[in-house]
């Protein structure tokens, strides 16, 4: 009803100014009136007059890069050389919300050296921080490629379960904490929080 008012309030207000402002003759105003008609008539086929409006707001600003993930991930064994330099170039994209760009540079990285867990986990978190926290099935081929290469490590099965997580995976998560904290020494941190972690698995899947 509201787009009606309005192209009515619209054709009164330019009727008006081509008869007045515009001084058009009086032999033309049947003319005008019709041109006008014709207009209106133009945006009931051609619009939708009895919708409401409903105003759309783009999304202009950039992913906010989670420094944690990035600290997390270097404590748990990234290395410096060629991979830090990439996941240094890779972070600071990320930092900037260039998320997609985040990834291509790691994309470009494990074609360059396949063989690197660090770049396949760096990876994998930066495909997961392009999909604003879903993990998608190219990050989980990221995150297992790096277990894959590098079984003993504890970086990837970490990130990799807290990407399954943070996804409302948690069946999925507890399936690689669990061997993972069994396998970490007693009373260090990273078992602690993964032990506490699992112990909120369990309540969540059992409450629910």
């Amino acid at each position: 009803m509201t787009g009606w008012i309005i192209a009515g309030l619209l054709a009164i207000l330019t009727m008006g100014a081509l008869l007045w402002l515009g001084r058009a003759p009086r032999p033309t105003w049947e003319l005008l009136g019709a041109a006008v008609l014709f207009g209106i008539a133009g945006y009931a086929w051609q619009g939708s007059p009895g919708l409401a409006g409903s105003p759309r707001f783009v999304k202009d600003e950039p992913a906010e890069f989670d420094e944690e993930i990035a600290s997390q991930r270097r404590a748990l064994g990234e290395r410096f050389g060629k991979a830090g330099q990439w996941l240094v170039l890779s972070d600071g994209l990320g930092r900037q919300g260039k998320t997609q760009e985040a990834a291509n540079v790691l994309v470009a990285a494990v074609r360059q050296d396949p063989k690197d867990p660090n770049l396949w986990l760096g990876l994998g978190n930066a495909l997961v921080a392009h999909g604003e926290g879903v993990l998608s099935p190219s990050a989980e081929f990221a995150f297992r490629k790096a277990m894959a290469i590098d079984p003993a490590g504890f970086a990837a099965p970490y990130f990799y379960g807290l990407a399954l997580a943070q996804s409302g995976q948690l069946d999925g998560a507890r399936k690689i904490w669990a061997p993972l904290a069994a396998r970490l020494p007693e009373g260090s941190k990273l078992r602690t929080e993964l032990e506490q972690n699992l112990s909120m698995i369990d309540q969540r899947v059992g409450g629910s």
